[in-house]
């Protein structure tokens, strides 16, 4: 009696089970890849509003407001929380300039908010100058 050997032609279960494995780690990581980029454009869509929240402040005092000493906070879009301080400014080194019309005011703005269990911050700073409109000496 002879007897013919049969070759096998598919998969075993191991090379199977194998190759399953395999697909789920490479699927994981590709997972955690597309997710890691997703929570990045949330955190740079919050910090672009936190940027125009902090810039409108800033061009505020001057132009809309009256420009003066003085700490002023409030809530923007229901959850940036911001903090503007204006003072006068005097640069290191330099006497003051009297009787000279004009005053500069160091304006800065600092936007808070919560995102992921974690509090983030941004702040921005400029010097803006004052002179009075009837053209009096600037307060001091």
């Amino acid at each position: 009696m002879t007897r013919h050997k049969r070759r096998q032609t598919g998969y075993s279960l191991i090379e199977v089970l194998v190759a399953f494995t395999i697909l789920a780690m490479a699927l994981t990581v590709l997972f955690r890849i597309f997710s890691s980029g997703l929570r990045n454009v949330d955190v740079s869509a919050d910090y672009s509003q936190a940027l125009l929240v902090a810039e409108g402040l800033l061009a505020a005092p001057g132009n809309v407001e009256e420009l003066r000493e003085g700490i002023a906070e409030g809530v923007a879009a229901d959850r940036f929380h911001w903090t503007r301080r204006i003072s006068e400014f005097q640069p290191e080194g330099y006497e003051p300039v009297r009787d000279s019309g004009v005053s500069a005011y160091r304006v800065e703005v600092e936007v808070r908010w919560d995102r992921e269990r974690a509090e983030r911050r941004m702040g921005l700073a400029t010097i803006r100058l004052d002179r009075p409109e009837d053209g009096r000496t600037a307060r001091r």
